[in-house]
């Protein structure tokens, strides 16, 4: 089908800004042209048995497609949180064309077996697209490195050992040379398991309150340090995932000025929410790292605005209820966010944080460089593109979701801007209130 988005206004950051019509042919963007009532075509209807379409974007924004470089889609192993098929309906609804999902699957996701697996299973669901994460060891032991090589051939586009951090630095070392030579960024899920043993939540002030026992900021703060240092000595693509701490922030921002080859994501929760939440939410504000303090919030927020955090990514991490519903030490770790994420991180760009332009790099542009995908709204470049009513205010509803979980501490608010049509190749997966 030949399409034309009319009217919207396009953000697509370093090529073009500003009103005007997409033009869509056999799945691919066809150019972006002025919007004028002599360059419509003749035929307007929206049927989709029609050869061409009109979608009137007047009042939205256009954007290449977000990309979600952090998910888990708990397949295989965990179907009863998420299944790929769900958390790709998620995504769409939400706003992303792309996911990357991390490894600690079970099985772990350190062979070509379950790399095709989880491609076979993202395209007979025919929602977004999904790429693979491959475990940076085997079984994410911290022990033995994975074939890097054949896990690439297979399709990951980056390894970690998320959820658990590689705790031997000889061990990350030889991780960064292998996977930089082969063009792999390493993600780095930065934790000192010693500081953090024990503990439930963000050392301060709640945590004394509650009486629960407190994670340190050093506790992630040192390990990005480490890898920074070993990303320095090594020269390969470093990642570090959902950074929380101030600290973290300053070591980043260092590192930067001295043009390591760093770069780091932060979550919607960092940026809006911190620990004092733990007594509202209860599990629901239960994640790893924590939520930190209103200094570390304030921290995250001027990285994200002065480009020391490159991403905004979701760690959109699906839990049934039974393993929320249990006291705040038992529950496990982790929110979801798919379905949120773009009302979020407008959020940032009412308050100033961030232009329009910089969300749309945090959320499609920098994951797409920093993984080695393509996106934009170029002549030639696949259609993935979502549209956005930016002035669209609603209520959070958890239960209504697409995805199978509802651990998510955002539910019932109130929120402005939502993604209200997601194409992938031209091929419209979601779309919700556009004519």
């Amino acid at each position: 089908m030949r399409m034309r988005i009319i009217g919207g206004t396009v953000v697509d950051p370093g090529y073009y800004e500003g009103l005007a019509d997409i033009l869509v042919e056999d799945g691919k963007i066809a150019g972006i042209v002025e919007n004028t009532p002599d360059a419509m075509p003749g035929k307007t209807s929206n049927t989709q048995h029609d050869a061409f379409r009109i979608i009137d974007a007047s009042g939205k924004i256009v954007t290449p497609g977000l990309i979600d470089m952090h998910v888990h889609l708990r397949e295989p192993g965990h179907e009863h949180k998420e299944t790929i098929a769900s958390g790709c309906r998620a995504a769409a609804r939400g706003g992303f064309t792309a996911v990357c999902c991390m490894p600690n699957t079970q099985p772990v996701n350190d062979s070509t077996a379950v790399t095709g697996f989880i491609l076979s299973q993202a395209k007979k669901a025919k929602q977004v697209r999904v790429y693979p994460v491959g475990a940076v060891s085997k079984g994410l032991d911290g022990k033995q490195l994975c074939d890097f090589g054949g896990l690439k051939r297979a399709g990951i586009v980056a390894v970690s050992d998320d959820g658990h951090p590689v705790t031997n630095s000889l061990l990350m070392r030889q991780a960064l040379e292998s996977a930089g030579a082969l063009g792999l960024p390493v993600i780095s899920h930065s934790e000192d398991l010693s500081l953090a043993a024990g503990g439930v939540m963000n050392e301060g002030d709640v945590s004394k309150k509650l009486t629960y026992r407190g994670i340190p900021n050093a506790c992630e703060s040192i390990m990005v340090m480490r890898d920074i240092a070993l990303c320095e000595l090594t020269g390969a693509p470093l990642h570090i995932a959902h950074v929380s701490t101030v600290e973290s922030v300053r070591a980043l921002r260092a590192a930067k000025a001295r043009s390591v080859n760093v770069t780091a994501e932060t979550a919607p929760h960092y940026f809006m929410l911190t620990d004092a939440v733990v007594e509202k939410y209860g599990t629901h504000a239960k994640m790893s790292p924590p939520l930190r303090s209103g200094r570390d919030r304030e921290a995250i927020r001027e990285a994200l605005s002065d480009g020391t955090i490159d991403v905004i990514a979701t760690d959109h991490a699906p839990h049934s209820d039974k393993e929320k519903a249990v006291v705040f030490a038992d529950a496990a770790n982790g929110i979801i966010g798919l379905e949120t994420s773009v009302s979020l991180g407008l959020a940032l760009v009412k308050d100033g944080v961030l232009s329009l332009s910089g969300l749309v790099e945090k959320m499609s542009a920098h994951p797409a460089r920093i993984l080695g995908l393509q996106s934009g709204l170029r002549p030639g470049y696949p259609a993935d593109i979502t549209i956005i009513d930016p002035e669209l205010s609603y209520v959070v509803n958890a239960a209504a979701f697409e995805s199978l979980s509802r651990n998510t501490p955002f539910d019932g608010w109130q929120l402005t801007g939502k993604a209200v049509l997601t194409m992938i190749g031209g091929r419209i997966v979601y779309e919700d209130g556009i004519s």
